[in-house]
């Protein structure tokens, strides 16, 4: 894989002209920003600023999001200009959360049979149930509360054809581990959310198996590329497997009251 082709893809396809993923999702283009607006997330997910429009746009945007009256995020990326970029949010009020590194693998460079270690099954999220044991997963390895999430791939799953997957790693009766996948319509891209597992079950290939599991699912859909945002735990892992580093991704939060 071309790190340089593949940013620019990313950067085109997934940030500058990002496609609604939800019949209540919108997508607001202007000059200089684009934003997603839904129920999920809400924020900033492309910018093209410089020292003479930095200012303006910030101020802008926060007026923008004011109207709608609820926390958004200026999703913010080591190579966005200006440079300062992220002390001029700092300075407008937004609160960063930890960086995470975007990673990027082509998907027929990846390995895509890898099955579960013993005693360990996964199982697709079809429903209610699975969803609720998604989310119970992502609680207890992330903390805070993540029925959102849950909401998100139930309304996912619902779309013709779904724009989403997610799996549920069992032992017994027990969720270990969880995460999704997110098919981006017109383009070659889908991207992997959470994965997280239980302590007592890490180091047993668990995460691997859920990243292939989910590889082999954007490989049905012919799509090219998998992308990631890691924490520091999951980055060296996936870069074992194939993925390469292309940028650092921080979220910037506001309380959208200006």
């Amino acid at each position: 894989m071309d790190p340089r082709i593949a940013l620019a893809a990313f950067d085109r396809q997934l940030r500058r002209t990002p496609e609604p993923d939800g019949p209540d999702v919108m997508i607001e283009t202007g000059e200089r920003v684009v934003r997603t607006i839904s129920p999920g997330w809400t924020g900033v997910v492309w910018s093209d600023l410089d020292e003479a429009t930095v200012d303006r746009v910030i101020a802008a945007e926060l007026a923008r999001f004011a109207e709608l009256g609820r926390p958004w995020e200026w999703k913010h990326y080591s190579y966005d200009g200006p440079a300062d970029l992220a002390e001029r949010l700092l300075a407008a009020g937004f609160v960063p959360e930890a960086p995470e590194t975007l990673l990027v693998a082509e998907i027929a460079d990846l390995e895509l049979e890898v099955p579960a270690p013993d005693g360990v099954r996964l199982v697709p999220v079809v429903g209610s149930e699975g969803a609720n044991d998604l989310v119970a997963v992502h609680d207890e390895v992330f903390g805070g509360d993540h029925s959102k999430i849950g909401d998100t791939v139930l309304a996912g799953l619902a779309q013709q054809p779904a724009t989403l997957a997610a799996v549920v790693a069992m032992a017994g009766d027990l969720a270990v581990s969880a995460g999704r996948v997110e098919f981006h319509q017109g383009t070659e891209f889908a991207s992997i959310w959470g994965g997280g597992t239980l302590p007592a079950w890490r180091g047993r290939g668990v995460f691997r198996s859920l990243v292939a599991h989910r590889a082999a699912l954007a490989a049905a859909r012919g799509l090219r590329y998998l992308q990631v945002d890691a924490t520091p735990d999951s980055r060296p892992i996936l870069r074992r497997l194939g993925f390469v580093e292309l940028a650092t991704t921080t979220a910037y939060n506001h309380p959208g009251v200006v």
